[in-house]
């Protein structure tokens, strides 16, 4: 490519899709997918680690700071996680000073999980780091776009949630 045509190679690298192995080739939107995904959860990464928070924290501590206190296997249900990564969430978010955990009065077995207010200083950056990540994702696309993006989206994951409770299309 000339210099003076609008375009580098590096552009064209950048935005260029890696070489797929074959299998991933027949199935380019699983491929897509999965590639959207890492770079998504990097990108959040990235934006979350300075304010000392991994990706997936976040949302737990948004659920919090807007619901209030809950137990931990609700915490599980309504974040669509599992016990065992939930435990080590929690623990982490505990360590950094973000949450504490208290037995439950009901239930001895059970833990409730509360903000601190130390946690609340992060709270509008979170927010501010979330408005950064989806203005990063959608750069680029008008409002029609990102509604029908949207609404595809939102067809592929009832897919996917239908094919993990074991009800495949």
């Amino acid at each position: 490519m000339t210099r003076g045509s609008g375009s580098n190679e590096r552009d064209d690298q950048r935005t260029a899709a890696p070489a797929a192995p074959s299998a991933a080739e027949a199935n380019p939107v699983s491929q897509a997918i999965s590639r959207l995904a890492r770079l998504h959860r990097m990108i959040a990464g990235q934006l979350l680690r300075r304010i000392g928070l991994y990706p997936g924290q976040e949302l737990v501590m948004l659920h919090l700071w807007e619901t209030g206190p809950q137990r931990q296997t609700d915490l599980v249900r309504v974040l669509h996680s599992d016990a065992a990564t939930m435990t080590r969430t929690i623990q982490r978010l505990e360590h950094a000073g973000f949450v504490r955990r208290i037995r439950s009065p009901d239930d001895r077995r059970s833990h409730i999980v509360e903000p601190t207010p130390a946690s609340l200083a992060i709270r509008g950056e979170v927010a501010r780091i979330w408005a950064q990540l989806e203005d990063v994702t959608v750069a680029g696309l008008d409002d029609r776009t990102r509604r029908r993006i949207l609404l595809d989206l939102q067809i592929v994951e009832s897919n996917l949630a239908d094919a993990a409770a074991g009800h495949p299309q």
